[in-house]
């Protein structure tokens, strides 16, 4: 396989790294920029909706230019929004330099997605993209606790110093190996748009969206919940974010394994009522953290077994516009992982605690497990099947 895909598995490494750090070090910033914990959440959301609007805008504004050229802007806007987060005197500036790394990071992130197929064989182009998301998740399993252990040590500005310096290695790397690559003509965003008229991908990318609110209502709000709930300091929050994150790459592989053995709408489906159960007790397992430690390893594993069943299913129902749909749960995902770090910080601000926030992630979660099942219903199958045989007529 071409070793330029481990050059763009790198790039999303970085880029998933700085997504997935803030809700790590919410309390750090609070404290640092004097703002409440509800307003540090506030980061989150603003980085996953930005991300989740730039990207399919961006990808179509800039379709004329040189892949390699493009990566090489993207990753110097992305390397300033990190330099401005960690100089940033106040909360505002953070914000700021958020958007610019959220807006950049997504366009990246599509960029390394769609320049795979142009640089390895047919016969290697699965793997190869699973190796470029495997630099997101491998960001999960050590860039966050790695970043969690600087942001203890040295403060919150220090991951993000870490994270600069890893995105100048990254342009060095694009400069010097990755080749020019052609652009490749992107699909006009009314198009995409125009495919969420079919009623069961409208509303397996609404289960996407909903299914990420209920996970992040109280993921990104985990480290108070550990502090605050469970006592512990932030040597034993970086230790549960690395079982976490190991947890969750397992539930990525579990979850494809099992829409294969029995099927994309049972694993779905399953994952989403057990992944609520999941939430429920939760706040019931404080009191030992063994326990604790097990019941989060299966909440993370289910965070994650959903996703390759998803991206089956909105391949089977989509006929014939499966890269338009990744693309739009793409977005979902992230305008979920928004909804999820705003309801979270409202939940707090209103509670003044964290106790409730894996109640109502869990509530939303089952909203989720609603969409799904109308989705996958006879009724809604009954409806697509007739369209498309309107269609052959």
């Amino acid at each position: 396989m071409n070793k330029r895909v481990y050059l763009l598995a790198i790039v999303s490494f970085v880029v998933g790294m700085v997504e997935l750090i803030i809700g790590g070090l919410l309390d750090l910033v609070a404290n640092g920029l004097d703002v409440s914990l509800g307003q540090a959440g506030f980061l989150m959301t603003a980085f996953s909706l930005s991300f989740a609007i730039a990207a399919p805008i961006l990808l179509a504004v800039t379709q004329r230019v040189d892949r390699k050229q493009l990566t090489l802007m993207s990753l110097a806007v992305f390397f300033l929004g990190n330099v401005i987060a960690v100089f940033s005197p106040n909360y505002s500036i953070l914000l700021v330099g958020r958007i610019i790394s959220a807006a950049s990071g997504s366009l990246l992130i599509a960029l390394c997605l769609t320049m795979v197929p142009a640089i390895v064989d047919e016969k290697y182009r699965a793997r190869a993209i699973s190796v470029v998301v495997m630099g997101v998740s491998g960001s999960l399993v050590l860039g966050v606790p790695i970043g969690l252990m600087l942001g203890n040590s040295f403060g919150w500005r220090a991951p993000f110093v870490l994270i600069s310096i890893l995105t100048l290695v990254s342009m060095a790397g694009v400069y010097f190996f990755l080749g020019k690559i052609p652009p490749k003509p992107a699909v006009p965003i009314g198009v995409q748009l125009k495919t969420l008229k079919n009623r069961r991908i409208l509303l397996a990318q609404l289960t996407s969206i909903i299914f990420l609110a209920g996970h992040l209502t109280f993921y990104g709000y985990l480290t108070p919940f550990l502090k605050m709930k469970m006592g512990l300091d932030g040597q034993w929050v970086s230790i549960v974010y690395l079982v976490f994150g190991i947890a969750a790459v397992v539930g990525g592989g579990i979850g494809g394994l099992l829409a294969d053995r029995f099927g994309t709408k049972t694993t779905i489906l399953s994952v989403t009522a057990l992944f609520a159960v999941s939430m429920f007790i939760i706040p019931f397992t404080t009191f030992s953290l063994p326990i604790f430690l097990i019941i989060l390893g299966v909440y993370s594993l289910l965070s994650w077994a959903i996703t390759p069943p998803m991206q089956s299913y909105l391949i089977e129902v989509s006929a014939g516009a499966s890269d338009i749909q990744q693309t739009l749960n793409n977005s979902a995902v992230h305008i979920g992982i928004a909804l999820g770090s705003l309801i979270g910080g409202l939940v707090i601000e209103q509670a003044s605690s964290v106790d409730l926030n894996p109640i109502a992630g869990g509530i939303f979660v089952l909203f989720a497990l609603g969409t799904a099942f109308f989705s996958m219903g006879k009724g809604s199958r009954k409806a697509y099947l007739k369209k498309e045989a309107m269609k052959i007529d």
